[in-house]
């Protein structure tokens, strides 16, 4: 809204031009976001639901029960004035922010429920707004894509890229989920995320010189992405004040679900997908890995192998589980409870998992796009 009254504005009073200025837009959205976050969370989480502690949390959910949960909804619905005054959006844009909203709303009622919803349930609503979302960016930026290692720019059919494009957002969505039981590692992970994909949309494929430079496409509304971003970014640094260990409130799937949904959206509308394991890469190893591992032993247990963990068996009966299985489950995932379970404390996991994606995230990006 701003923006556009800037245009008007700037008629009466120079100054107001400022109004129009994406860089402006973008760094005052940030800092209101997240100092009304900071400010109004505390005096409002006491009307949040109450966590009941997850059984297979490796504390067996006792840090976390009795904590406030599901403040992503007063998060984001704090931020939501903020976004319509700051972030310039078309048609498609505002349709895509209303499936973050959307996603939202369904992670709050699983956090708000007496009974947590099963999975299969939460996974099929979660493709559902995956596969919104990627037909509002379709519809707002066509089917081209690059790549790392070519210089050429390719055109997806349409069936593909929503097909791939749903597929991706929701693992984003769910990996960023399965992340989120270390306080402030979520958080911590998917702001660095925002931070990146905010600075490639606005001075990478937003900006037509170094896009050209580069030899990638330019978005013309990559800027206007970066301020929803940079916003959204605001309102994560504001919660993690107050969730830094030991957390006072937990953003539970309300929040998980739509920050999750947002960076796969960032990701596709850069135009490169594979950017998600390049940004992303400590989230989809500790949260994506442990949704591969469930796929496969469910896999394995349709085709009639004993999948079940060796320890819950009669001595007589773990002979049957496979080699490769007995492996599997070595693993704990996520895998910060691995971790966990190997010694390392909250704060230890959540500075060394920040660590390293904040080493990798430049190093891969460089490579991506100079590689080619």
């Amino acid at each position: 809204m701003l923006y556009w009254l800037g245009s008007y504005l700037s008629n009466y009073w120079g100054p107001f031009r400022l109004l129009s200025s994406h860089l402006t837009l973008l760094a005052v959205g940030a800092m209101l976001a997240a100092l009304s976050v900071w400010f109004l969370l505390p005096r409002l989480w006491e009307k949040l639901p109450r966590d009941h502690g997850k059984i297979q949390a490796a504390d067996g959910g006792t840090e976390s029960k009795g904590k406030p949960t599901g403040a992503g909804v007063l998060m984001t619905l704090i931020l939501l004035p903020i976004i319509v005054l700051f972030a310039p959006m078309g048609r498609w844009e505002a349709c895509t922010l209303a499936c973050l909203y959307g996603i939202m709303i369904t992670g709050f009622l699983d956090d708000a429920s007496k009974t947590p919803w099963g999975e299969l349930r939460k996974g099929m609503l979660d493709l559902l707004f995956a596969a919104l979302a990627t037909v509002f960016i379709y519809l707002e930026q066509g089917s081209t894509i690059w790549i790392p290692g070519t210089k050429a720019v390719f055109l997806l059919p349409v069936w593909l890229y929503i097909t791939g494009g749903t597929l991706l957002l929701w693992m984003a969505i769910n990996a960023t989920n399965c992340s989120d039981g270390v306080d402030c590692l979520a958080g911590s992970l998917t702001l660095m995320e925002l931070f990146f994909f905010a600075g490639i949309l606005y001075g990478v494929v937003g900006y037509a010189p170094i896009a050209k430079y580069l030899l990638v496409p330019v978005n013309p509304n990559g800027a206007r992405w970066a301020i929803l971003l940079m916003i959204c970014a605001g309102g994560m640094t504001g919660y993690l004040w107050h969730n830094a260990y030991p957390s006072a409130v937990l953003m539970g799937d309300a929040g998980s679900r739509f920050y999750g949904l947002l960076v796969g959206v960032a990701c596709l509308t850069t135009g490169n997908p594979l950017l998600l394991f390049i940004i992303a890469p400590v989230v989809l190893a500790n949260g994506g890995t442990g949704i591969v591992k469930l796929v496969v032993l469910r896999f394995f247990r349709v085709l009639g192998f004993q999948v079940t963990p060796p320890s819950r068996l009669p001595v007589e009966e773990r002979e049957k589980v496979p080699g490769f299985i007995k492996l599997l489950h070595k693993v704990r995932f996520p895998l910060h409870d691995h971790f966990k379970d190997l010694g390392w404390s909250k704060p230890q996991i959540l500075v060394r998992f920040v660590l390293i994606q904040s080493f990798l995230m430049p190093l891969l990006f460089i490579i991506s796009v100079k590689i080619r």
